[in-house]
């Protein structure tokens, strides 16, 4: 069907259309006069976790938005809560209410408890919207405004009790338990203190630091004179073999290195060859048999003798250095092994009285531990205030939630025009008529030659076409 079309049937049935329309609107308009009132109050509230009244930074850190989003929907579901609705009965004291037990009686038969009943049937006409900030409407629908107002601002109060008890009530608990701890943690800090103080006096240990410290660097030094005796033993019993192996081979003791490189040696050689160059220059100037020759051969034959003497001493002394070397070495050893086994036990004294100072520092950072959250706990279980505030009240509102006249017309009006339209439609199916001489074309399937009209003779209209010609026959 076109445009026009449906124009001119709807033009034709104009009549049905209308009825339908102002049925349709009359029908809602009577009903939603007629329907109960209802009345809608909103409470708002606040939140904030930034805590006054806490020691802990934890409600104090940082958020992400995703958290942010849990703790607010955590917070709806407190607010929807049995828990929260007993509250508002008990607060309001609505079970005390004659008509409400009636009710209950009427509705339940007296089984279940009217707290139960009351607390569900409260909880069905509250709504709680959130946003994208910390802020929760409460909102309430009653048949009475003031009831709306009222039962509102009591799901917000019993909300914030709520909310304060849930924090208060485990932080009681476990102030009370730490505090039951706190006496056994105290016990085990003075029984450990006790045992390391048993310890240090049953072994004599007054600063174990510095006493392993002096022990430790006498052993050092020990060992340092040990390895140097041993070096010089080493060293002496090369000298001595070398020179044992030149008196056997029957050298000279000239020739042996330790005995030509000692120093009084080298200063009687030096003074013999003194003496023997006088005694030449004596030779030649007053002869062999004089006074002064005879005296200087004399003492340059002490001083071979000297000489002679002085080299087995020091070719001797090689064997006695060694021995006496090797006591030392013997001594030093000995000391050393003295050394480590006292340094051992001190350190055996240490490492244990080390676990015993574990201990006490182990017991008392428990102690101190459990002392502070203990401190934290009991300050957070004397907490009064909670963490959301009442940022708006509810008041009674002055005009009805429902039902709404204007919203109720604007739907009557769409759906009276819908209810028209299909009215005409449905009886321009069950009653066809010619609306027009297309209509009258497509029933005859017959060609179009021309339209007669009402035409009047004051009317000077020239027609072309087939018209004109009809005209001209009238």
């Amino acid at each position: 069907m076109n445009p026009s079309l449906f124009l001119q049937v709807l033009r034709a049935r104009f009549g049905l259309f209308a009825l339908a329309l102002c049925v349709t609107v009359v029908a809602t308009l009577a009903v939603s006069i007629l329907l109960p009132k209802s009345y809608r109050a909103t409470s708002s509230l606040v939140l904030d976790r930034r805590e006054s009244q806490s020691l802990s930074d934890a409600l104090n850190a940082y958020v992400s938005p995703l958290e942010r989003a849990a703790q607010l929907q955590t917070q709806v579901d407190i607010i929807k809560s049995p828990k929260v609705a007993h509250k508002v009965v008990d607060s309001l004291q609505l079970a005390k209410r004659p008509e409400v037990r009636e009710s209950f009686a009427d509705a339940t038969g007296g089984s279940g408890t009217i707290e139960d009943w009351l607390a569900e049937a409260l909880s069905r006409d509250l709504e709680v919207e959130t946003s994208q900030s910390s802020v929760i409407h409460i909102s309430y629908k009653s048949g009475n405004a003031a009831d709306a107002a009222t039962y509102a601002n009591a799901f917000a109060q019993a909300y914030m009790d709520t909310t304060l008890e849930l924090r208060v009530d485990p932080t009681r608990q476990a102030a009370t338990w730490f505090d039951e701890q706190l006496q056994t943690l105290r016990r085990d800090m003075e029984s450990a203190q006790q045992r390391l103080t048993a310890y240090q006096r049953e072994h004599g240990i007054v600063s174990t630091d510095e006493k392993f410290d002096e022990e430790y660097a006498r052993l050092t030094d020990l060992s340092a004179q040990l390895a140097r005796a041993q070096e010089r033993n080493v060293e002496l019993q090369a000298r001595s073999q070398l020179v044992q192996q030149s008196m056997r081979r029957g050298a000279s003791l000239d020739d042996i290195p330790e005995v030509r490189d000692d120093a009084d040696v080298r200063d009687l050689k030096a003074r013999l060859l003194e003496g023997e160059t006088n005694l030449r220059v004596l030779a030649t100037r007053v002869g062999d048999n004089h006074p002064e020759y005879r005296r200087q051969q004399a003492e340059n034959n002490y001083r071979r003798t000297a000489l002679n003497a002085e080299m087995a001493k020091v070719a001797a002394s090689t064997s006695g250095t060694l021995s006496e070397g090797q006591s030392r070495e013997a001594e030093l050893a000995a000391a050393v092994a003295a050394q480590r086994a006292r340094v051992l036990d001190l350190k055996a004294s240490r490492d244990g009285l080390g676990v015993l100072v574990r201990n006490v520092q182990t017991a008392q950072n428990a102690y101190e531990t459990a002392m502070q959250r203990s401190v934290v706990n009991r300050v957070e279980s004397r907490a009064s205030q909670a963490n959301a505030a009442l940022l708006a009240p509810a008041v009674a509102p002055r005009q009805a939630f429902r039902p709404n006249l204007l919203l109720n017309g604007a739907l009557a009006v769409v759906v009276g025009l819908m209810l028209g339209v299909a009215l005409v439609m449905l009886r321009e199916m069950t009653d066809r008529r010619v609306h027009s001489v297309q209509d009258l074309a497509d029933i005859a399937q017959a060609p179009l030659l021309g339209e007669i009209i009402a035409w009047n003779a004051s009317d000077r209209v020239r027609l072309p076409g087939p018209v004109a010609a009809l005209r001209r026959l009238q």
